[in-house]
């Protein structure tokens, strides 16, 4: 029998929508903010009462003219407004205020990985401004659902994509490119867990060669990278053994079970819904002006992929180290500060990379809760370069009195502490002359050829030194006196 990858070409497209990182709500003044007491950030205005009439947040508009500009996509000049109707408990007004013929951004494209690690372009149909829902919660109440208003009115982008994606690891990986997108434009901070990056994924087949598609799955309500990439792979299988078994594919909302790792439906529908879509008459339409999408531009942050390009081409990073580095913008952030104290981009690195990651993955947080400043960091790292300390009394030692006390200067707490190496010549080469003259036996052996024993000779004048012998030096010395 054929595999799904033999027979069928599967085609998948995704809708992400980005809660945005604005002080307030996308139409109202109303605060807007996660976690809080429920019901408690609602007003007149995001409750759709009679009489009132929503405005527009300008940081709304130019978080998606960022985005668009991010992903090269055109930006609208004339942005006009829609309501889409529909009725469920936590959409207080009965509708949704949106851009339906109008997205304020189309066409783009984003660059990921594939599978096996190649570039690939996904293209964008486009990106628009639109509102939140509130939040039914099912699982408090026994007899009841219970409806949270806060995050009713929160500005959202809508980003549509074509169907480009193949295979689930090819969505996941766009989700991470689109999520470091939204964080290094700093317009969201994508936390899925929070509701603020979510998704949801069109999934069909088509026999290799056929250009009409396959009918069409939705899958909605995944809420984490991986639940994404595993819905699709389900999908893909669940669809090919329905087609091979001679069964019809039924279009459906479907949702996923993390548990079973299965999808499961949630509603049939023979056509797409009809939302009654009409232009929204309390909202003039929006004139962004060439000006404005100029000012924008200029004040866009460097991106993910130009970031990358420059550790490569100049600072001489190998790609594994730059795409790790890249992948945070706070972590980017502080390497660049780093190198700007460091004595080299790869001391900076593997700084980062070694004990920084170490020490994030031992606390479960982030960079920037490391307490150690980057120019603190740097002159450590230029100690350690001049021979002053040793690697191992830094990270033993002085990183973590740093660590307590992050204001401290670090030569200054080294000496007080005794931790700076000895690289005094005739100091090191009497220790060295004490600990070989101890072994005579051991010598006599090395320079017949059992070279591993120089680190018992190491040994004995680290002891000799309690520790603050200059390896280098040192390991220059004992060489020069066992081959004469």
């Amino acid at each position: 029998m054929m595999s799904i990858q033999e027979k069928y070409e599967a085609i998948i497209g995704l809708e992400i929508h980005v809660q945005l990182k604005t002080a307030t709500k996308a139409y109202s003044s109303d605060r807007v903010s996660f976690g809080g007491k429920p019901n408690t950030y609602v007003s007149a205005v995001s409750l759709g009462h009679p009489g009132t009439l929503p405005f527009m947040n300008r940081a709304t508009i130019d978080s998606a003219i960022k985005l668009g500009l991010a992903c090269g996509c055109d930006i609208r000049r004339v942005n006009e407004f829609a309501r889409k109707n529909y009725f469920y408990a936590d959409l207080p007004k009965g509708y949704q205020i949106t851009q339906d013929k109008t997205p304020i951004c189309t066409g783009g494209q984003v660059i990921i990985r594939d599978a096996e690690g190649n570039d690939k372009v996904i293209r964008l149909t486009r990106i628009h401004m639109e509102e939140d829902s509130g939040k039914s919660i099912h699982d408090l109440d026994p007899d009841y659902s219970l409806i949270d208003l806060n995050r009713a009115g929160t500005p959202l982008l809508e980003i549509v994509s074509e169907a480009d994606f193949r295979n689930g690891q090819e969505a996941y990986n766009y989700l991470f490119e689109m999520r470091k997108l939204v964080r290094y434009l700093d317009i969201s901070d994508g936390n899925m867990e929070e509701g603020s990056l979510r998704c949801d994924v069109n999934v069909s087949i088509r026999p290799w060669g056929q250009e009409k598609f396959g009918t069409k799955v939705e899958v909605k309500n995944l809420n984490s990278f991986r639940h994404v990439q595993k819905a699709i792979d389900f999908e893909i299988h669940r669809q090919f053994e329905a087609y091979e078994s001679g069964e019809k594919v039924v279009q459906q909302t479907r949702s996923f079970d993390p548990v079973k790792g299965v999808t499961f439906v949630l509603r049939d529908k023979e056509d797409a819904q009809e939302y009654r879509y009409f232009p929204e008459p309390d909202l003039p339409p929006v004139i962004v002006e060439k000006e404005h999408i100029g000012s924008i531009r200029e004040i866009l942050p460097e991106l993910p992929a130009a970031r990358l390009e420059r550790y490569i081409s100049k600072l001489q990073l190998s790609e594994y180290d730059a795409r790790i580095l890249t992948d945070s913008k706070s972590t980017a952030d502080y390497f660049d500060q780093l190198c700007e104290h460091a004595p080299s981009a790869k001391a900076a690195t593997n700084f980062i990379l070694g004990y920084v990651k170490a020490w994030l993955n031992e606390q479960a947080a982030e960079i920037e809760d490391f307490p150690i400043k980057a120019e603190a960091a740097g002159v450590v790292l230029h100690m350690i370069e001049s021979g002053k300390i040793s690697h191992t009394i830094a990270n033993q030692k002085l990183l973590p009195a740093l660590m307590e006390n992050p204001d401290a200067q670090p030569e200054k707490l080294a000496e007080e502490n005794n931790w700076i190496q000895l690289g005094d010549s005739d100091q090191l080469m009497d220790w060295a002359r004490q600990a070989l003259e101890s072994y005579p036996d051991k010598v006599a052996e090395y320079k017949s050829g059992k070279k591993g024993l120089m680190g018992l000779f190491m040994g004995e004048v680290m002891k000799a030194s309690r520790g603050k012998a200059d390896p280098r030096k040192t390991t220059e010395i004992l060489t020069q006196l066992l081959n004469n």
